[in-house]
């Protein structure tokens, strides 16, 4: 790798180490990618500006266009999505509830997109009002795909967070109840078969209020999500990233009573049934403090798992 050639694009510490650890094929990617930066950007006609730091997965740098629209260039690691199922959700949204696809190169996992205004995490907004603005968002930006191409269904979805779950768990050495992760399994082989391509959507998959931008120069507050996983799921799905996130309100008080509320509330917000938005929130629960606490990050992970050691205290599920 030549370092001198990456450096001077300061590629972020997480994406370096991420690109680092894939191996050969990553080391390649650091070697090469400031002259495919400058490929793209000449033929694309675009001037870059700062490189833009926050993800692990994409070379991400502020852009503008030889008309003068400001864009984002992005450029995904090797075995990443970025530029490739991202792009695929993105077009496929033309725009509705999701930033615009301008240009993209699977073959170099390379998209521009237009540049969009902060997350609504940082805006100062209480947790009903980032629920119900991204619930709108949702409502927006969900759709039948289209019919030549693939993202992972529902049922595939469930069985890869049980198998996760299952393997993890064990590697960790059991760092939570066999009583969470048995109502994690059970949830996620009643969502698996509860599948239905008719219910199903174009999902973003990690609908989050870090992932949803306000659309800038709208005098309203519009917003629109970046960076799609894309599955074809039920809605009840993007749903429970809502139930994943805002741990600690909920550990400040009764957290059973505290998460039926808030999945009463996306209820109310989008028809769909609370149910599996309380199923699915589980199962992500115990995905994401697993996952959390297999990189280490251990007061993230404890939040997590201690908020899911409580929601699946009741066998009927609810209180």
């Amino acid at each position: 790798m030549t370092r001198d050639a990456s450096a001077r694009l300061v590629i972020p510490e997480a994406v370096r180490g991420r690109a680092i650890n894939l191996g050969a094929e990553g080391l390649a990617w650091l070697e090469d990618i400031e002259s495919t930066v400058a490929a793209i950007a000449r033929e694309w006609g675009l001037a870059l500006g700062a490189v833009m730091h926050g993800g692990s997965e994409a070379f991400v740098a502020e852009a503008r266009t030889s008309e003068g629209r400001r864009a984002v260039l992005k450029i995904g690691i090797p075995g990443s999505e970025s530029g490739r199922q991202e792009a695929r959700v993105l077009i496929a949204a033309a725009g509705r509830g999701y930033a615009q696809i301008l240009r993209h190169d699977g073959g170099r996992r390379a998209m521009l997109i237009e540049r969009l205004g902060p997350p609504l995490e940082d805006l100062g907004l209480s947790i009903d009002e980032q629920v119900e603005i991204i619930c709108t968002t949702l409502k927006a930006a969900w759709c039948r795909p289209p019919p030549d191409t693939q993202f992972m269904n529902g049922a595939a979805k469930a069985d890869s967070l049980a198998a996760f779950i299952s393997e993890t768990w064990a590697a960790l050495g059991r760092p939570c109840s066999k009583r969470v992760i048995d109502r994690a399994l059970a949830y996620a082989i009643t969502r698996g078969q509860a599948f239905t391509a008719e219910a199903a959507v174009l999902a973003h998959g990690d609908a989050h209020a870090g992932n949803t931008l306000r659309v800038p120069g709208t005098t309203s507050l519009e917003f629109k999500f970046i960076d799609p996983d894309g599955l074809f799921i039920e809605p009840a799905y993007d749903l429970a990233i809502c139930m994943r996130g805002w741990g600690a309100p909920l550990l400040a008080g009764d957290a059973v009573a505290l998460g039926w509320k808030r999945a009463a509330l996306l209820a109310s917000l989008t028809g769909v049934e609370p149910q599996p938005i309380w199923e699915w929130g589980l199962i992500e629960r115990v995905s994401t403090g697993l996952l959390l606490k297999q990189l280490g990050r251990e007061a993230e992970a404890s939040e997590f798992l201690a908020v899911a050691e409580l929601w699946a205290v009741d066998e009927a599920g609810r209180r």
